[in-house]
């Protein structure tokens, strides 16, 4: 009978260390500040900064150009979110990531909804029901800045394998080659009998410069 409660009470033993010892590991990992997930918020520190400005004031379109973008960086930083968190969930499922940064995302979370509810109350308070619409402005103007950067960055690369290989790139015929390809309809134009016409027909053939037999006999009759 000892012999058999000697191994349990050594399991008991092992495994109740184990537990008291990850329970202070965690109490004392959940004390200590966590990391930032994001850097800090120049926007929103614009913002207030300008808001604050007293000696003279900031204008309310400088506010607001200021305001939509912070909208932006919130829009950026929710879309991040987004994209991490599921990645981060199966990392620390498998145990990849320690749970200091899983912890810092949510905080990030709960800090970025925070955020947005003051974007909202901000917007507001300049123009009533401005604080529905200033979120989907800001993602309108995200979704035109990157189709103005791919289009600069496709401009650069085409001047640069200009430059490489010393080759113009061809672009849609514009109205001056379209001319200098298209004959003029003062140029006459050879038809397919030899003589020269300007609509494509023969301005010189025998039945533009002699009459038909019909309007012979008929103009004898008349007389």
């Amino acid at each position: 009978m000892a012999s058999v409660l000697i191994p349990v009470l050594y399991m008991i033993i092992v495994f109740g260390g184990l537990g008291v010892f990850s329970y202070i590991y965690r109490r004392n990992a959940a004390s200590k500040s966590l990391p930032p997930y994001f850097p800090p918020h120049a926007e929103r520190n614009a913002y207030v900064t300008l808001l604050q400005k007293t000696d003279p004031p900031a204008s309310d379109p400088l506010l607001k150009s200021a305001l939509v973008r912070r909208a932006m960086a919130d829009v950026q930083r929710v879309l991040r979110l987004r994209e991490d968190k599921p990645a981060l969930q199966n990392l620390l499922q498998k145990g990849s990531i320690g749970d200091d940064l899983w912890n810092s995302l949510l905080a990030a979370e709960k800090e970025l909804e925070a955020e947005i509810v003051e974007v909202v109350a901000e917007a507001n308070s300049f123009v009533e029901g401005w604080g529905q619409v200033i979120f989907p402005t800001a993602n309108e103007m995200i979704a035109n800045e990157k189709m103005r950067s791919l289009f600069e960055a496709s401009e650069d690369t085409k001047r640069a394998l200009e430059l490489k290989y010393g080759i113009k790139t061809s672009t849609t015929a514009g109205p001056a080659a379209l001319q200098a390809v298209a004959p003029s309809p003062q140029t006459p134009v050879k038809s397919s009998n030899g003589h020269a016409s300007s609509d494509g027909e023969s301005a010189t053939s025998p039945s533009a410069r002699t009459p038909s037999k019909s309007s012979a006999k008929k103009g004898k009759k008349r007389k």
